[in-house]
């Protein structure tokens, strides 16, 4: 069974989160007022089982997300992905275009698969160095790396904990699929509109990145103020508000 949370009632909301983190850390969005909130468990992460065969592209990954969608019974959705989520959300509005309500792409990795084939095997084996290391590792080197530099310890400890709670076998799935796909394969098959956030303190998907991608592709762009990579964590006050301007739009586009 695929593992999700969820909270609350009215527009689905469904949120992908990166590829060290799990559905646990988008509590802050939890309840958020006039939406149904799902968090999905990626494949490999939490209870989500493994996908089939050795190498899945974010396209496979966006099957499993349908799938899971059609056992909670959500025809269609706000969809929300953050990092490497973003990258399985794009694949599934290119995928199922008619199942998404709004696309948001928040501190959005690109993917290494237009890079030169150097960088992707660096890219790919810089993860497994990681993984090798072990998840205690992981978490007290990159954790405070994935927030504003003055970040709330809390948020630290979330970031942390979910990072403690990798399955390897996952976050190397995962790890392949950011090394070797490319967000433009699917963003440039979708016809819909989406919008673009990035805290503007973000390390790892740099703000400027990000803006670069909402002009390649003529899309709004949001800097989340007081906010790093983990922006949903950090400014989750002005996060959740562009969630409920969203979600107003949505609901006004369906009584029109």
């Amino acid at each position: 069974m695929t593992g999700f949370r969820e909270q609350g009632h009215g527009t689905p909301l469904m949120l992908l989160h990166g590829i060290s983190s799990g559905a646990a850390s988008w509590h802050k969005q939890m309840g958020l007022a006039g939406f149904r909130v799902l968090a999905w468990d990626m494949p490999g992460y939490g209870e989500s089982p493994m996908l089939p065969g050795k190498h899945a592209d974010a396209g496979e990954y966006a099957d499993a997300l349908a799938m899971m969608l059609d056992r909670a019974g959500v025809q269609q959705a706000v969809l929300v992905g953050h990092s490497l989520g973003a990258l399985v959300a794009s694949a599934f509005a290119a995928k199922y275009p008619q199942r998404v309500l709004h696309l948001i792409l928040a501190d959005a990795a690109q993917g290494y698969g237009q890079a030169e084939p150097e960088q992707r095997e660096k890219v790919w084996q810089d993860r497994q160095q990681q993984m090798a290391q072990g998840t205690d590792v992981l978490a007290q080197t990159r954790a405070a790396r994935l927030l504003h530099p003055c970040a709330h310890e809390a948020d630290i400890a979330t970031v942390a904990a979910g990072m403690r709670r990798l399955h390897r076998e996952g976050y190397l799935a995962a790890a392949w699929m950011l090394a070797h796909d490319d967000i433009h394969r699917w963003l440039g098959d979708y016809r819909g509109r989406f919008e673009l956030w990035c805290g503007e303190q973000d390390a790892i998907t740099q703000p400027e990145r990000v803006h670069g991608l909402a002009l390649r592709y003529g899309m709004p762009y949001t800097p989340i103020p007081r906010a790093g990579h983990a922006s949903y964590l950090d400014n989750e006050t002005f996060f959740n508000q562009q969630l409920l301007r969203v979600g107003e739009e949505v609901r006004d586009e369906c009584t029109n």
